[in-house]
């Protein structure tokens, strides 16, 4: 597979949308490194990973159904009376798992303007050591709306499947074998799922002492993420790199995916963790359900060897342990 390699990323005012089916339909084929609609999503997805680090993905193979649904019970829960709500309280006592009010999540040491709830994949108890030990617990699910658990369990599993396809496209990228991140680094992908609720942002709602944004400029901490979000609200912005805010507006029958940051490592920075932040602004409650793909939990995470030889031989970037990492971000982010 010949891949075009630019040594220097350019900048973007506009962000690329990338129909990903003949992967999706491919990556399982021995023969995918020589099919041409899989060099031409391959070659799309190095230039959206080094200039962007953000993109839209068509023709990925998830249904509509499935998506709007997901949504749907997202919106149920989060308008639900809050004593409804807490029932499924976020706290240590919970392995981090479960529901957060209002402010009660942070980034870069302000609140945040959203209610989420967060789910981690489940893992038996002293698997990881001391690393493990604040993320250990059984995901807490609401009982209503009563679907809500299918929904997103079935949700997740969509997601697990497509986001191995792209990290086997992206390896292709990198100049790798198709399975260049499968084993060592994630043949066990750890995965996270945040659903986020955002109210309207205005000095009238109460939070005018605060950021005023729904969630604040970050990175992503693994390897890729999923973005599924109400098709008619426009809340979601990444930096280019000029430092300009570039609106991610919903496309309908397109998720979002964005690079985050074991993969910058993997890359010894060919490719970008993009910077990200949402505000909403809109009139409506706008809701989320954002799923990332990690590495292994345990994994050591350093330059490929290809990338190192593409960057002039030197590590830039690395080592971390994925689940340190993790933790580590977990803990700045809530006030226990």
């Amino acid at each position: 597979m010949n891949i075009q390699i630019n040594s220097l990323a350019t900048d973007f005012n506009s962000i690329p949308i990338i129909d990903i089916s003949p992967l999706v339909e491919k990556f399982d084929d021995a023969n995918i490194h020589r099919d041409a609609g899989v060099c031409e999503v391959v070659t799309q997805l190095d230039k959206a990973c080094r200039e962007a680090g953000l993109f839209y993905l068509k023709g990925h193979g998830i249904p509509d159904s499935v998506l709007k649904e997901a949504r749907d019970v997202i919106h149920e829960f989060f308008h639900m009376p809050l004593e409804e709500k807490i029932k499924i309280k976020l706290s240590m006592t919970t392995g981090c798992r479960g529901y957060q009010e209002v402010e009660e999540n942070f980034t870069k040491g302000l609140p945040d303007v959203q209610e989420a709830i967060d789910f981690y994949k489940e893992f038996a108890y002293g698997m990881y050591g001391d690393m493990g030990k604040l993320l250990e617990g059984p995901n807490l699910w609401p009982s209503n709306p009563q679907n809500f658990e299918e929904v997103l369990k079935q949700y997740i599993d969509h997601c697990t499947v497509l986001s191995r396809k792209i990290m086997r496209g992206i390896a292709l990228a990198l100049g790798g074998s198709v399975d260049e991140f499968e084993g060592h680094i994630a043949s066990n992908p750890f995965w996270v799922m945040r659903l986020i609720g955002y109210p309207m942002v205005s000095k009238q709602n109460g939070h005018a002492h605060t950021q005023s944004i729904g969630c604040g400029a970050h990175t992503d901490y693994g390897l890729l993420t999923l973005l599924n979000q109400d098709e008619s609200i426009s809340a979601l912005e990444v930096m280019n790199k000029s430092g300009e805010w570039i609106s991610v507006p919903p496309i309908h029958g397109t998720s979002i995916c964005i690079i985050g940051d074991m993969l910058k490592i993997l890359s010894n920075g060919l490719y970008e963790a993009a910077l990200h932040r949402v505000i909403n602004v809109s009139q409506q409650y706008r809701v989320s359900a954002v799923y990332f793909y990690e590495p292994n939990y345990d994994a050591t995470i350093e330059p490929l060897d290809i990338c190192v030889q593409k960057t002039g031989g030197i590590k830039k970037l690395g080592p971390a342990i994925y689940g340190e990492h993790l933790v580590s971000k977990v803990r700045n982010t809530f006030r226990f």
